[in-house]
């Protein structure tokens, strides 16, 4: 009936009321606080309370709500503290108050209330049981009002209904004591049918009942998207709106009153218990403009929304509030690489935080985004061909690259992670092929974003004929100008390279995309690090008011561009979490969340251990050998410590964590080892071990198999033509060529055609100095460049031809259509 009747009752089984009030009078008190307590059970050896344990404890008052009492008590029953031995201390220690806290009250509610989602039609139990000295009276209220017949400790309402829902309290009395119980929330779905399914408990995992719906609405109207799952506990909800929560947003029902054009996108909702986690369908709500119309003759229109031509509000003329011509995607998706763990070349660091920001801020602009690290030259091809699959009429696509790379002839070149040492073109991807299968896709915009160096191979001399369409829709964006460098940070910590560093301040600006670019150089100008060193190169053929922020509106293929959605989705599913129960009575919580989409992250916690069990932990193991995973840094204890820096803050604390990367290179469904671990005080705390095998399947980007053999249309085909790379012997720098500090001259280019705002005549004026940092000048904060090395093997640097590859497809009047598009496509003058 209460804690000091048994005084063989461990101590870390004091109900949660009683730990609060005695931690609230050991921590106050200075004299018989908890560090005399310290002291008392430190002499008792049984317990092993050292001076280092006491310093941990005195640690816990730096943290908000932190108590040194909690953390002495939570180490007193790891190491088998009883009730009776806590008394006795505090009978030591002279503390009566504290004592006080543990003398059993005259009335006490040991079952409390659970909040609980049901469907209208089933049954409804509600239980609260309590103690006392004296027989104990019950009384149920839904919020203020007592609910008839109500006087039993359960309350049965058999069937519910939808009038039902509220919130539900009992009153418990014994003679003048009165207690009240915690609130319980019911929430009733009106649900006809389950799946088809009979539906009987409420005590397994969150089931779905309710997805929400597409909803095409103009400015001004109501937006409500609804939800729903049941379960016990009830369940707790949040939307997100283009994969970002929209705040206050934690109900079923997502109300959002007279919508304006920004809030289109799409919605779904995450919904979850203390246990588990499940998603809705991702939903696409399309919000129409406001359209302008001229109305002619006698109408009646409120002065808010018309305006005269000519002649006052008594014209005959009238016109709604216009606003400008809008530009519309049918979809928007983006391909996001960073390739950082070279094998046979200089290693980087900035790509994966930029790719991880570049992620977030697509994702704001409802792009649908497939972001990957580390990709062999397979891999990257199949990645590229799977991007193609969501292209189709009118979408939007975006190409985003950072890593080694180069330049030759107006082409340029990804390096992928396994490029051997030397490389070659034939190696690497050419991105104007994947242009051409872009242009052939019909798509609306074409965005290439390329973060890495544009330096000359000069060991390659290959001409890869690569033939493009004449389309006013290309925007290129290059990190560095033509035969120049793309810088990292020097930092001990993850920063952003050059580019993304300013690029993520203006990505989510209402502009045209080649005016936040223009935007972006200007801030890059200005940076002192790297003036005369890198700055951002544009190159378009974009006739249009093209933007990022452009909102969707699927055109007349909606199935195509439904079924293209599916396909991404089917590379971003994430395994469900589950609770695992082994013998021993231990409940184990394995849950995932998605750093990349093709690296995975795996938790494991500790939901309930048995009473006697004084160490419980659980590990994951035996992972294959296809995946990335350091057995060192496994089963942490922070996410830092495993190499999670992005997810830490949302990831659920007290857990082992373990990051799984390189999901593209899974063959077979992720098959693991969940390990328990546990030691008993009947049995010397010698460990035992239980496990269970878990197969989740392919997660995330594994179920599109990218370690597959190129397929016959992949983007290397586009390449294979006579002079490409592939066709002609080349060779790349070698080791012997890496960058080191040398003052040699660029040789003349012509930069005439060069935007005097961007102040790039004065940047390669400066670039007559040393490249790449030297020791005693301000760009010791530059990194290394992403490109091998940009100098031949007399040790100057090689100048770039001048001469561009943008070839047409074949007309009576080539020549001159050759000129319209390579000028099209110079730098952008704004």
């Amino acid at each position: 009936m209460s804690e000091t009747l048994d005084r063989s009752t461990k101590i870390n089984l004091i109900r949660e009321p009683v730990v609060r009030r005695l931690c609230e009078v050991l921590d106050r008190s200075s004299s018989r606080g908890w560090r005399k307590l310290g002291d008392i059970v430190g002499s008792d050896r049984r317990f092993k309370v050292s001076s280092d344990d006491m310093d941990e404890c005195s640690l816990k008052v730096l943290q908000v709500e932190g108590s040194p009492s909690r953390m002495l008590l939570r180490l007193m029953g790891e190491r088998g503290c009883t009730m009776g031995h806590l008394v006795d201390y505090l009978q030591t220690l002279g503390n009566s108050e504290a004592l006080q806290c543990l003398k059993p009250p005259a009335l006490q509610i040991f079952i409390q209330p659970q909040s609980v989602a049901l469907i209208s039609g089933h049954n409804l139990r509600l239980s609260c049981h309590a103690v006392g000295k004296s027989p104990v009276q019950y009384q149920w209220f839904k919020t203020k009002e007592e609910v008839p017949n109500g006087h039993s400790p359960d309350l049965v309402i058999s069937p519910v209904q939808l009038k039902d829902a509220g919130f539900y309290i009992c009153r418990v009395n014994c003679g003048d004591a009165l207690e009240f119980s915690q609130w319980a929330q019911v929430d009733v779905l009106n649900v006809n049918m389950f799946c088809g399914q009979s539906y009987h408990s409420l005590e397994g995992r969150l089931k779905l009942v309710i997805q929400p719906q597409s909803q095409r609405l103009n400015v001004g109207e109501n937006l409500q998207l609804e939800c729903g799952a049941v379960g016990r506990p009830i369940p707790r909800y949040q939307w997100h709106r283009n994969g970002v929560p929209i705040p206050s947003a934690t109900k079923r029902k997502l109300m959002i009153l007279h919508v304006m054009q920004d809030q289109h996108g799409r919605y779904r909702c995450e919904i979850s218990s203390s246990t588990e986690r499940l998603w809705t369908n991702e939903v696409d709500v399309v919000i129409a403009p406001r359209i302008s119309v001229q109305i002619s003759g006698a109408m009646e229109c409120s002065e808010d929304d018309v305006y005269a031509i000519g002649g006052g509000l008594g014209s005959s003329e009238f016109f709604l509030n216009s606003i400008p011509e809008q530009l519309y995607a049918t979809d928007k998706v983006a391909l996001l690489i960073g390739n950082l763990s070279y094998q046979n070349h200089p290693q980087l660091k900035a790509p994966m935080v930029d790719v991880y920001e570049l992620t977030n801020l697509l994702r704001q602009l409802n792009f649908q985004v497939v972001s990957l690290l580390d990709l062999t030259e397979s891999e990257m091809r199949n990645a590229v061909d799977e991007f193609l699959l969501l292209l189709h009429k009118g979408v939007y696509g975006l190409l985003y690259y950072a890593g080694h790379g180069y330049e030759n002839y107006g082409n340029s070149f990804m390096v992928p992670v396994d490029a051997p040492n030397p490389y070659r073109s034939a190696n690497c991807l050419c991105v104007q092929s994947i242009l051409k299968l872009m242009q052939e896709k019909e798509t609306g915009l074409n965005v290439f974003l390329l973060d890495m160096c544009r330096k000359r191979n000069i060991h390659d001399d290959s001409t890869p004929n690569i033939v493009l369409r004449v389309t006013a829709n290309i925007v290129f964006g290059y990190a560095t100008c033509q035969d120049a460098e793309a810088f990292e940070l020097s930092s001990s910590g993850f920063t952003n390279g050059v580019f993304i560093k300013f690029l993520k301040k203006r990505l989510l600006d209402d502009e045209k995309i080649t005016v936040v670019l223009d935007k972006v150089a200007e801030d890059m100008g200005q940076f002192d690090a790297t003036k005369g060193k890198q700055a951002l190169e544009i190159r378009s053929s974009l006739s249009e008011r093209r933007a990022l922020t452009d909102p969707i509106l699927p055109g007349d293929s909606a199935d195509l561009a439904h079924a293209h959605s599916r396909q991404w989705a089917k590379a971003h599913e994430l395994p469900e979490s589950m609770c695992l129960n082994f013998d021993c009575g231990a409940q184990i919580k394995l849950g995932f969340a998605a750093e990349f989409s093709n690296v995975l992250v795996i938790y494991t916690h500790i939901v309930k251990k048995p009473e006697d069990m004084s160490f419980c932990q659980a590990h994951v193991t035996d992972f294959s050998q296809d995946l990335d995973v350091d057995p060192k840094e496994m089963n942490r204890e922070t996410p830092e410590e495993t190499g999670i820096y992005f997810l830490s803050s949302s990831l659920p604390q007290h857990c082992l964590y373990t990051r799984v990367s390189s999901l593209q290179k899974l063959r077979e469904e992720l098959v693991f080892t969940v390990c328990l671990q546990g030691t008993f005080r009947s049995m010397d705390d010698d460990p035992v071990h239980w496990s269970k095998s878990i197969n989740i399947g392919k997660p995330l980007i594994a179920r599109l198999d990218l370690h597959r053999a190129m397929r016959r249309n992949s983007c290397l085909q586009t390449c294979l033509m006579p002079h490409s790379p592939s066709h002609s012997p080349c060779h790349s720098p070698g080791p012997e060529h890496r960058l080191h500090l040398h003052h040699g001259l660029h040789q003349a280019q012509d930069y005439s055609r060069l935007s005097p705002q961007h102040h790039y005549l004065d940047t390669f004026e400066r670039l007559q100095g040393a490249v790449g940092g030297c020791g005693d000048s301000y760009y010791d904060n530059l990194s290394q460049p992403r490109c091998e090395d940009a100098y031949d093997s007399a040790g100057g640097l090689s100048s770039s031809p001048g001469r561009h590859s943008i070839p047409i497809e074949a007309t009576e009047d080539i020549a001159e259509l050759q000129t319209v598009f390579i000028n099209s496509l110079q730098l952008q003058q704004q």
